[in-house]
């Protein structure tokens, strides 16, 4: 006998007579469905949980709103292809880790919106720019459409391509260290701006 045939003929041993155990509680239900109506509520909801800035605006006033949601005189970086006119601001074009840290803000889209936990995924296409210049300014400013955003995770993962690489955002950037502090911007913009633009 193998090591393995032993170690499984033991487990049928010891799992003969053995039934459903009444203290293990049963498995959560999923949860309702959300109404497409609702969707852009609960999603601005969510967002808003994890101390990130939601606001809505028309797409005629998208450009008004970034300028307002940045400090004057912040070095502002773009992606290309971005589509909104940002006064003073750089368009990357494969500027060095270092000098990327010089700059104070950055302004993407998104790929799609997670209206049951509020997160933000970017899949770094047009619009979204590399990895890096959505975590290296400290406040990230991120403009959402109400028609990319889906009830679910999994709804999300029917929309992307897993080859790409995929930015997760959950809120700004927050660790908490063993006394449960919380501490912000350690791996990521420390401020989140989230535009929620209707369509």
């Amino acid at each position: 006998m193998t090591a393995r045939e032993e170690v499984l003929a033991r487990v049928r041993r010891a799992l003969v007579g053995v039934g459903p155990r009444a203290d293990i509680p049963p498995a959560p239900q999923s949860a309702p469905p959300i109404a497409p109506e609702d969707l852009v509520d609960r999603f601005a909801e969510r967002v808003a949980d994890y101390r990130a800035t939601v606001e809505r605006c028309a797409a005629t006033d998208v450009a008004l709103r970034v300028a307002e949601a940045i400090p004057d005189g912040a070095r502002v970086i773009l992606p290309y292809g971005l589509g909104i006119d940002v006064a003073g601001a750089t368009v990357d074009d494969g500027i060095s880790p270092v000098e990327l840290d010089s700059f104070d803000a950055v302004v993407t889209g998104a790929r799609v919106g997670i209206a049951e936990t509020g997160t933000i995924v970017l899949d770094h296409g047009t619009g979204q720019g590399r990895r890096a210049i959505s975590l290296i300014p400290d406040i990230h400013v991120c403009v959402v459409r109400d028609d990319q955003i889906v009830t679910d995770v999994l709804d999300a993962m029917n929309l992307l391509d897993p080859a790409r690489p995929l930015t997760w955002i959950s809120g700004p950037s927050a660790t908490s260290d063993i006394e449960l502090d919380r501490v912000e911007g350690v791996h990521g913009p420390r401020t989140l701006h989230v535009l929620l633009v209707e369509t």
